[in-house]
């Protein structure tokens, strides 16, 4: 499903981000997660991620490449500043597309606005329809 060896990178701080987490997971695709802060790495390590990068997001120096190759990214909102951070962070690593995920009803144009390639509204905590943006 995911094309070549670029991992999946993934902002999981909502329920809707933990059920993309598991269903990553569960078909094993290469993926990483973001994060900033040591309860929310715990969180992620226990639903199965093996890589985790710990960003402190309010230190720009820090914002380093990561080790490895970074293909699609997922942002899943919970605060609206922090997300804002991940899109500009993450932005500079991959050239494919960054999707924000967001139930709540912020300027999508401010996301776009920082390299966010598609900004997905939605309700519900089911995201197995993000499997698609995988295909091809």
């Amino acid at each position: 499903m995911n094309s070549g060896q670029n991992f999946i990178l993934v902002s999981a701080p909502s329920k809707a981000g933990e059920a993309f987490v598991r269903l990553l997971a569960a078909h094993r695709l290469p993926f990483a997660v973001i994060v900033n802060n040591k309860r929310e790495e715990a969180r992620m390590a226990e639903l199965g991620a093996e890589r985790i990068i710990m960003i402190d997001t309010s230190e720009e120096s820090t914002w380093r490449l990561p080790d490895f190759p970074v293909g699609k990214i997922f942002l899943f909102e919970s605060s609206f500043n922090l997300c804002c951070r991940y899109v500009r962070i993450c932005s500079p690593w991959s050239q494919e597309p960054i999707y924000v995920i967001t139930h709540s009803n912020h300027p999508r144009l401010v996301y776009r606005g920082l390299g966010a390639s598609f900004v997905i509204h939605t309700n519900s905590d089911e995201v197995s329809f993000l499997l698609h943006a995988l295909v091809g």
